[in-house]
């Protein structure tokens, strides 16, 4: 009942998705670059795109690993994936696997990856302890994981349940998740900027290692 809850839900979490004539504005104010600096991400790499909408940042991480690198962009809307698909074809991006995960796997290779990213998505994870031990087992010993999310001044001292429900969440609670989890957490970024330059939305990033 719960996962049936969740997958009729789950359009509505992601209703406002970025399309291709978006990119250029997110680019502006994602900082892209800064943001796969922090892991060091680099040619020949594989990396890992969780809750990849229509391919943002799968795009940007194609070119990032080159054609000797892999991108996994996962999603578990199949209706994205297909738009990621054709923005793929369209760009001729042939170092991107697209994979269909489920809400708490997202089925990639074990032990093969650099770095996973997961951005703006980890709010909507309900079964998160699943998916971070997936993620932990993916990665290569050493291998890096990204979360950056967004803090809504609205969500500020509540509860991590208040944090979903407003489609926000805390650096604390990922925090403890993390090192629940087993990783260690190597960098913190409280303030990224503001998401969308919204003001009352701050972006943060923690990276931990496996």
């Amino acid at each position: 009942m719960k996962a049936l809850l969740l997958f009729l839900l789950f359009p509505l979490l992601g209703f406002s998705q970025y399309t291709e004539s978006d990119w250029e504005e997110r680019d502006a104010w994602m900082k892209v670059a800064n943001l796969l600096d922090l892991v060091q991400l680099k040619a020949g790499q594989k990396v890992a795109d969780i809750g990849c909408h229509e391919g943002y940042l799968s795009v940007h991480l194609s070119k990032r690993v080159g054609a000797k690198g892999q991108v996994f962009a996962v999603d578990v809307r199949n209706d994205r994936l297909e738009k990621l698909k054709e923005n793929l074809k369209e760009r001729k991006i042939k170092n991107v696997e697209v994979v269909l995960g489920d809400y708490d796997n997202p089925k990639l290779p074990d032990a093969t990856l650099d770095v996973v990213i997961i951005l703006d998505t980890y709010h909507e994870i309900s079964d998160y302890e699943t998916v971070l031990r997936h993620v932990k087992k993916t990665l290569k010993a050493g291998g890096q994981l990204l979360i950056l999310e967004k803090l809504k001044d609205r969500a500020k001292g509540k509860s991590r349940e208040a944090h979903v429900s407003a489609h926000s969440m805390a650096p604390k609670y990922v925090k403890k998740e993390l090192k629940k989890a087993g990783f260690k957490i190597t960098q913190e970024v409280p303030d990224f900027g503001d998401w969308k330059r919204e003001t009352d939305k701050q972006m943060w990033i923690l990276v931990a290692e496996k």
